[in-house]
C-alpha cells in the first residue's frame, strides 16, 4: 500500500514538471484595453509581426510598474485586474528561460476608454538629449531648456514613471539592440 502511495506521488511530482516545463515562452506582447471590464487592460501575447499567439495558456509572471502579477492567460490573453483611475505610465516587464521582455506604454485615459501607446526607448532617451543639446547650443535659452528638462521630469513622474522604470526601459532597450547585432 505505502508503495503504491510513493509511486503515485512520484509519478504526479513527474507530471507536474513535464507539464510545467511545456509553456510556450512569450517573446512580445502588447497592453489594449480590456474589452469586457471598464478602465482595465488586457496583455496580449503575440508574435514579432503583433499577431496573437492564441496558444499561450496559463500562469505567467509579469512585472507592472515594478509589482509582481501572476496573470492567467487563455488563448493568447491575460486580463489585468486593476483599475486604472487616471492617465498613468506602465512599465511591464516579463522574464522567463528565453531573457526578459520589458515594454513601457502610456496609458490614455479619457472618459471610460483607454488608450495605450508605446513608448519607445529611443524617445524616451532623445527628447531629454535634445532638450540638454539645445539648451547648450543656445547659451541664451539654456534657463528656458532646464525649465522644460524639470516640466518633463515631473510630468514623467507624476504620471507613475519613476526614474528607475525610465532608465531601465532604456537600458532594456540598448540591451535588445545589441542583442540583435
Amino acid at each position: 500500500m505505502l508503495k503504491k502511495i510513493w509511486l503515485s506521488a512520484a509519478l504526479l511530482l513527474i507530471n507536474l514538471m513535464i507539464c510545467r516545463a511545456d509553456t510556450i515562452p512569450i517573446r512580445h506582447f502588447v497592453i489594449k484595453e480590456n474589452p469586457f471590464a471598464q478602465e482595465q487592460i488586457a496583455i496580449v501575447a503575440t508574435d514579432s509581426l503583433e499577431r496573437i499567439q492564441e496558444n499561450v495558456n496559463g500562469l505567467y509572471n509579469f512585472t507592472i510598474n515594478g509589482f509582481e502579477s501572476e496573470l492567467n492567460f487563455q488563448q493568447g490573453t491575460a486580463f489585468y485586474r486593476h483599475k486604472i483611475e487616471r492617465s498613468t505610465f506602465m512599465f511591464v516587464r516579463h522574464q522567463d528561460t528565453t531573457g526578459t521582455h520589458s515594454i513601457l506604454y502610456y496609458v490614455f485615459k479619457h472618459g471610460d476608454k483607454l488608450s495605450p501607446w508605446h513608448i519607445s526607448w529611443m524617445l524616451l532617451l532623445a527628447i531629454p538629449l535634445i532638450i540638454i543639446f539645445a539648451g547648450y547650443l543656445f547659451k541664451r535659452f539654456l534657463i528656458i531648456a532646464a525649465i522644460v528638462l524639470v516640466i518633463f521630469l515631473y510630468f514623467n513622474h507624476h504620471n507613475g514613471l519613476s526614474i528607475p522604470n525610465f532608465f531601465e526601459s532604456i537600458f532594456d532597450g540598448l540591451k535588445s539592440l545589441f542583442a540583435k547585432a
